[in-house]
């Protein structure tokens, strides 16, 4: 197999007079997470749709697992999942009986015991008998990566999976893509959100205007602007600072008030 799970070589894709790529080159090593960071309208889903051989690219090269994604979809297909923007989950469905669907319609084999065990690996056993329609944001994303999981791909692509997901819910799938790939799963990653790359990705690529302007390692990516300058800026006391000024700060004794 060959060390890069993603190879992408002069990617070029055009609407009519709108030029969405324009020359797209990255790479991304097997079992890493690499992050396609960019604005909205940048081109980072028509990369994905590409590599997850739902549209032909104008011209360039693409390869996934070292499958040609122009002439060997099928197998391509074979080995990856991708997860959309938006959860698709069943919500009438448990979550146990969305998994059970899914890994039914890839024929596989005893689909209750994929569906327990995918269940226990995102936190959702205790749940899994519940309807999807009473899951919060981030389990609802969490079952919909489980699911993406039913056949053991290789590569995931997820595309934006955190839009519209409050803090708490983001932090749960950030520690699902980290579970993924350690233990070997190679994950593409589309973002806005700049601390979503900063926390996920083994490698970063900033895509803008339909080009690839900048593609390394936080450190690398870090090292293309001067060092900050040192600041001394005097600190105003908070609210909380006033407060345990006033009443006393328990919290530096250990003590606890017991008086009303």
């Amino acid at each position: 197999m060959p060390t890069q799970a993603i190879h992408v070589r002069g990617l070029e894709k055009s609407y009519g007079d709108l030029n969405v790529l324009r020359g797209v080159d990255f790479g991304v090593a097997r079992g890493s997470i690499f992050a396609l960071l960019g604005s909205n309208g940048a081109g980072k889903t028509t990369v994905v749709r590409i590599l997850s051989t739902l549209l032909k690219a104008n011209s360039g090269t693409a390869s996934v697992n070292g499958f040609d994604v122009a002439t060997q979809g099928a197998d391509v297909r074979e080995v990856i999942s991708l997860t959309g923007q938006f959860a698709a989950v069943d919500e009438i469905l448990s979550g146990r009986e969305n998994l059970v669907l899914i890994a039914r319609l890839r024929h596989i084999k005893d689909p209750g015991r994929i569906a327990d065990n995918l269940l226990a690996r995102f936190s959702l056993t205790e749940a899994g008998a519940r309807r999807v329609s009473t899951y919060s944001g981030g389990m609802r994303r969490r079952l919909d990566i489980a699911m993406s999981l039913i056949g053991d791909p290789s590569v995931i692509f997820l595309d934006e999976p955190t839009t519209g997901l409050d803090p708490q819910a983001r932090v749960e799938v950030w520690q699902a893509v980290k579970e993924l790939a350690g233990q070997g799963t190679t994950v593409l990653l589309t973002t806005q959100y700049l601390d979503e790359a900063e926390q996920l990705a083994d490698r970063i690529a900033i895509l803008h205007e339909g080009r690839i302007i900048v593609n390394g390692t936080l450190a690398e990516l870090k090292q293309l602007l001067p060092p900050a300058k040192v600041e001394y800026v005097e600190k105003q006391p908070s609210l909380e600072d006033v407060f345990f000024a006033i009443v006393g700060d328990d919290r530096k004794s250990g003590e606890v008030r017991t008086d009303k």
